[in-house]
């Protein structure tokens, strides 16, 4: 037997909307010193189990080769510069990777045994001042710093206000340049009350609360933006299906007005004009184009919106403004699709069409290199970048099997410049497959075989997530791709709850409905063992964060199915989530009202902490992150300390809580290879794989 640290267990009973709930393992939600002791000995623990498989060394060098093909943050330009981030170093230049000066070195930063992590930027519209968002403790909460671009001098005049992390875009410019309006934290970090806030150049102290008609009680992002001339400003609010809720005229003085309230779905665009032109599946599952006048007196009423691109077989996601274009973002069966629009203004449009006076013409297709995914934000409401002049569009793009480049785009080309060429190609074929659910819906998957693999049933890893309508596309991971080139065969999943194919798609497993992306997962598992791509004793498990939920249901509820789970970041204990404010935030929105019976009864079925029963588990790796906001250690450390209780085989159940590491955005890169790394270790352990074809 393993002899895992001692847990004890508690007399601790909690009743929740009046159901009795036993949670016999709450004194791991402390941060106290005994609990730290228990954590450290697990780490301790786990390194010595993944040592001993002798499969580290190769494991490293594995994660460090694919590392190299890791998504760029792509340049940012402002003023007729751009700017850039290498290694440590912020440049400004003259091109997008043209020669540079070096502005300001991240690790002037640093503080002790704690490095500085960019989390955003963004340059002043007339490239005078750069805004950074650094953080140093891996948890994403960043505070802004201001450089001025022609000295390289660190301002004395940015604002204290720290900001929980970089969905909400880190600032927004005045047209001018002379300030910005950011969204940060108001009160501690751990109460998660945001406010959108006004800071001018050269203000000290404290800075000003803007006054924004966001719907009651809500604890949404909220993101401003401005149109180029600086007549307009909207605030765009939710992160994942943002809506224009609030709506100025900067000219008139007047202050914000309600504007879009009403809508549960997606409005996520930019200002053309006098017109809010957003892509929208309110009304359009997959999506279409639609133009709101920012003078309307109704936009809640879908009537006065004007169609411009009318919904079709692609899923439309995201629309870029470059001068007088828009690049229109979308996959088709998950692929990557940008087709280029031309606005025109329209001032006699006849008095009785009540939509905006904007037009749009198709101005052509984008050339891809491939299928695969572009490097778009994982939320719609992060992506919602103003023009930002230049006249180009960037963007990033991989495939499974390629790393990532960076390509630009002029309107009215024909072609694509290669900006940066993929660093890794790994040998591989990819297979775009589908199961059937139990409801009889097609769940997609790709499936990433290694050249060279015998025929037969191989070791295969499933990865997936699933869920807040977040798409899973086929583009490159570096430590996915590490798992391919040691030989395993990778199957991407594609389950409903994510947004690869539209709102239904993810409405389908969202809220009452949740537990249907666990039946897509099983049917995935079951349709690569009835096809003979793997089998029980050679499958694996993994999935961050929501998709660490996931993992934790499988394992607990299907534990003959898998050779092996991993759960990153996980999201592990619903009932205890709701204690939290931020996880109270992301249960009611995606789960239900804690405040119901029935929907705690529901919360209850879904939590992996709750599902936990005297079983024969295979191998379980759990890694967390000490300072992670989203998904708190004590997640993963209740859930391990059951399951470690309830293990009757004899795999090992593990779990290792890495120091100054959070949700990944804020987490070092050092830290980020170490966790890729020992994850690698143990699936190569766990699937016997060498480490080469």
């Amino acid at each position: 037997m393993i002899p895992y640290p001692p847990a004890r267990l508690d007399d601790v009973v909690e009743h929740v909307a009046g159901i009795p709930i036993p949670d016999p393992y709450r004194w791991l939600e402390g941060e106290t010193e005994e609990v730290r002791a228990w954590q450290r000995a697990q780490a301790e623990l786990a390194a010595e189990v993944i040592g001993a498989t002798g499969k580290t060394d190769a494991a490293r060098a594995l994660i460090a080769e694919h590392e190299r093909g890791a998504r760029p943050g792509l340049p940012r330009h402002g003023g007729g510069r751009w700017f850039r981030v290498e290694v440590d170093s912020v440049l400004v230049a003259s091109e997008p990777y043209g020669a540079g000066r070096t502005l300001v070195t991240l690790s002037t930063f640093d503080e002790p045994g704690r490095p500085a992590v960019l989390a955003w930027f963004a340059p002043s519209p007339d490239g005078r001042v750069l805004a950074l968002g650094v953080c140093t403790d891996g948890s994403e909460h960043n505070s802004i710093r201001l450089i001025d671009v022609d000295t390289g001098r660190i301002r004395d005049d940015a604002p204290g206000e720290i900001l929980h992390s970089a969905w909400g875009g880190g600032v927004s410019w005045l047209p001018d340049g002379s300030g910005f309006l950011f969204l940060a934290l108001a009160g501690s970090a751990a109460d998660f009350r945001q406010v959108v806030y006004r800071r001018m150049l050269g203000e000290h102290g404290s800075s000003v609360v803007e006054d924004i008609p966001v719907p009651a009680g809500s604890r949404e992002y909220t993101r401003i933006q401005f149109s180029r001339d600086g007549r307009w400003a909207v605030a765009s609010h939710r992160v994942g299906t943002p809506i224009p809720v609030a709506v100025r005229d900067l000219t008139s003085g007047a202050p914000w007005r309600r504007f879009i309230h009403d809508c549960p779905d997606m409005i996520a665009g930019h200002i053309v004009g006098d017109s809010y032109v957003a892509v929208t599946d309110h009304g359009s599952p997959r999506g279409r184009v639609v133009a709101i006048a920012l003078d309307e007196p109704h936009p809640d009423d879908p009537s006065t919106w004007r169609v411009l691109v009318p919904e079709s077989d692609t899923v439309l996601r995201s629309l870029t403004p470059v001068g007088g274009h828009l690049y229109l973002s979308g996959f088709a069966e998950t692929a990557a699709r940008i087709r280029v629009l031309s606005t025109a203004r329209v001032d006699d449009r006849d008095p009785g069409d009540r939509g905006a006076g904007i037009r749009c013409a198709d101005a052509g297709e984008v050339p891809l290199p491939a299928d695969g995914a572009l490097g778009a934000s994982f939320f719609p409401l992060t992506g919602l970048n103003p023009d930002d002049g230049s006249g180009e569009f960037l963007f990033a793009f991989s495939t499974l099997t390629t790393s990532w480049s960076v390509h630009r785009h002029r309107p009215g080309d024909d072609h694509v410049d290669e900006l940066i060429a993929p660093a890794v190609r790994v040998a591989a074929s990819v297979e775009y497959r589908s199961a059937t659910s139990a409801d009889g819906t097609a769940v997609p998957y790709h499936v990433v075989r290694p050249d060279g693999l015998p025929a037969g049933p191989a070791p295969a890893l499933i990865s997936a997530y699933g869920a807040a309508g977040i798409p899973t596309l086929p583009g490159y991971q570096p430590d996915l791709a590490a798992f391919v080139a040691a030989g395993g065969t990778l199957v991407q999943a594609h389950l409903r709850g994510g947004g690869e194919f539209g709102r239904d798609w993810f409405r389908a497993a969202d809220r009452e409905r949740r537990r249907v992306r666990d039946a897509d997962l099983l049917a995935v598992a079951r349709d690569l063992i009835a096809q003979g791509i793997s089998e029980p004793r050679m499958l694996a498990l993994t999935g961050g964060s929501d998709g660490g939920l996931m993992c934790g249901v499988a394992v607990t509820e299907h534990p003959q199915l898998w050779c092996a789970v991993l759960p990153r970041a996980p999201l592990l204990d619903l009932i205890g989530g709701i204690r939290i404010p931020y996880l109270e935030f992301v249960i009611r929105k995606a789960w239900g009202d804690p405040g119901v019976p029935a929907d705690i009864e529901r919360l209850r079925r879904s939590s992996p902490y709750e599902l936990v029963s005297p079983a024969a588990f295979p191998l379980v790796y759990v890694q967390a992150g000490d300072t992670d906001p989203r998904c708190p250690p004590a997640q993963a450390r209740k859930f391990v300390a059951r399951m470690q209780a309830a293990q009757r085989g004899e795999q090992p159940i593990l779990l290792h809580v890495f120091e100054n590491a959070g949700h990944g955005a804020g987490t070092s890169a050092a830290v980020l290879q170490a966790q890729d790394a020992e994850w690698l270790a143990v699936l190569m352990a766990a699937l016997g794989l060498s480490g080469r074809v």
